[in-house]
């Protein structure tokens, strides 16, 4: 059976599913705060004023951009934690902290007592949410075949934005609450659900077999990647003996590179520098379309289009379930059609949306043209359906730090835009949406030279198309060179199966001894 024929077990698909819970937590963090206000409870209890008129708006204002830029901060910080607490803890220990911090965080903003208390509790869940959103997509990507990772991987996008429907439906029915401290509390405090379930499953959750394998723990990364590629179809674990092979051939030869390298290798080595800059890219280019600054304000906007009540939290779950299937089709395209076309018809789709979006709110921003109001919430929408989320790009000794990076931008690129929305929705309205059509205009040409495509390949062989050297190939090869890579590895996988069953009899007999 070819390497690049194999699909996933429903083991494999279990754990990536248990994995996306992390997502969700992620998801539902980030974007609950739209919600949160469009609450009037909200406004009341931290005495903050929602009338455009009132001289104390501009304070308002101020807390809305503090609120979303403390949890970009800590989740840059989360980002950064991961880079290297992957490497020394391990996947799974990392995947707790995180898990642990967001429910914290989440608990602490259900139940803040002060506008201080919530501004901290925003930090620490950002903190905790920066730490899932960057182990995720590592462990799902990890332990994914090729031939299936894009959709396997894709669920994390996916999953995230159901984080957003979820928070947009229950926000919105939170809002005909006749207790106004529920209505935003209940929505926080609904955050605690998903890490939660993060934390009782998490157990039964692997580690990363490849960590493993960088920590010389061989037998215990191929009982996991056995069990994740057990298939009736492939009763000889040939993929699962051809992939354990390459793992162990790719890092021994990446081995002398740790002894050697440093972390400014990432930025002087050319392969590594183009991994990072299209890490920055694939972050800073979807940010820079405006996707986050239209979510987190919705309410706001559609109030701003002239949309009153319940109506703007209606619209803003509406908004997000068209996301959460858009991503879902970006997951079952980006192994057919791959991932560079997506990223630049998405991009592409987000440029041509914000044209006419700018366009209708310049004309009908302040008015009471029904259509030209429902033309304009058309094309909000339009813009959150071509998203799309790919990281699968960094080799595996410096996976943690790159990933680090590249998420670390998402967030430095959204502190700026969210502080600076609402007060730029005030003063500037539409001309706002200019900045992110200029920046997505220059990102779709950058991305169009700069990313290699990575379709169908092992994480080990994605390194050959940023010129590094891979030391074996288990994808897009001949029967015949198949033929020969398994009769490379015969011997060796058989003297290292019967060492394994042999210490396996060895603890058994003194577990029963003892």
């Amino acid at each position: 059976m070819a390497a690049s024929e194999v699909k996933h077990s429903w083991y494999a698909l279990s754990i990536v599913f248990a994995l996306c819970l992390g997502s969700l937590t992620y998801g539902y963090a980030f974007s609950i705060i739209s919600t949160t206000l469009g609450q009037p409870g909200f406004y009341s209890f931290f005495e903050l004023t929602q009338d455009s008129t009132d001289p104390e708006y501009s304070y308002t204002n101020r807390i809305i951009g503090a609120a979303n830029g403390l949890f970009s901060a800590g989740a840059f910080m989360g980002c950064w934690t991961m880079g290297f607490t992957c490497d020394s803890w391990g996947r799974k220990k990392s995947l707790y902290f995180g898990t642990s911090v967001a429910l914290v965080g989440t608990a602490l903003q259900a139940g803040s007592a002060h506008i201080g208390m919530f501004l901290f509790a925003r930090f620490l869940t950002g903190l905790g949410a920066g730490c899932l959103v960057s182990i995720v997509p590592i462990m799902q990507a990890e332990i994914a075949p090729p031939s299936t990772r894009g959709f396997l991987v894709g669920q994390h996008g996916f999953v995230l934005v159901l984080g957003y429907v979820f928070a947009g439906w229950i926000g919105y029915g939170c809002y005909f609450s006749e207790s106004k401290s529920f209505q935003w509390r209940f929505p926080l405090a609904c955050g605690c659900i998903w890490p939660s379930a993060v934390l009782i499953l998490t157990p039964w959750i692997p580690e990363s077999p490849r960590w493993l394998i960088l920590r010389n723990r061989k037998d215990d990364a191929w009982e996991i990647l056995s069990k994740m590629n057990n298939r009736a179809d492939d009763p000889d674990e040939r993929f699962a003996r051809e992939e354990f092979y390459q793992i162990c051939q790719q890092i021994d030869a990446e081995r002398v590179l740790l002894e050697t390298e440093n972390t400014w290798t990432l930025f002087t080595k050319p392969s590594y520098r183009k991994r990072m800059l299209c890490g920055f890219f694939t972050f800073f280019s979807n940010e820079s379309s405006g996707i986050l600054v239209i979510y987190n304000y919705s309410v706001i906007i559609y109030q701003g289009l002239g949309f009153s009540g319940h109506v703007p939290l209606l619209l803003s779950g509406i908004y997000t379930t068209i996301g959460a299937l858009g991503n879902y089709v970006n997951a079952l395209l980006a192994d057919r059609i791959g991932r560079k076309p997506l990223f630049i018809i998405g991009l592409g789709g987000c440029l041509v949306s914000l044209i006419f979006e700018t366009a209708l709110d310049s004309f009908y921003l302040g008015s009471d043209n029904e259509a030209g109001l429902r033309a304009a919430l058309f094309f909000l929408f339009l813009h959150l359906a071509f998203f799309i989320y790919c990281s699968e790009i960094f080799p595996n000794h410096i996976r943690p730090k790159g990933m680090a990076w590249s998420t670390g931008w998402l967030f430095l690129t959204t502190i700026p835009y969210l502080e600076a929305a609402p007060t730029a929705f005030e003063k500037v309205q539409w001309r706002y949406y200019i900045l992110f059509i200029v920046l997505t205009s220059i990102n779709i040409v950058i991305i169009y030279f700069l990313f290699p495509e990575t379709k169908g390949l092992t994480l080990e062989e994605v390194g050959e198309r940023f010129n590094d050297e891979v030391a074996v190939h288990i994808t897009h090869i001949t029967e015949e060179e198949r033929n020969k890579l398994d009769a490379t590895l015969g011997n060796e996988f058989t003297m290292h199966v019967e060492s394994v069953a042999r210490n396996e009899t060895i603890n058994t007999r003194a577990n029963k001894g003892a």
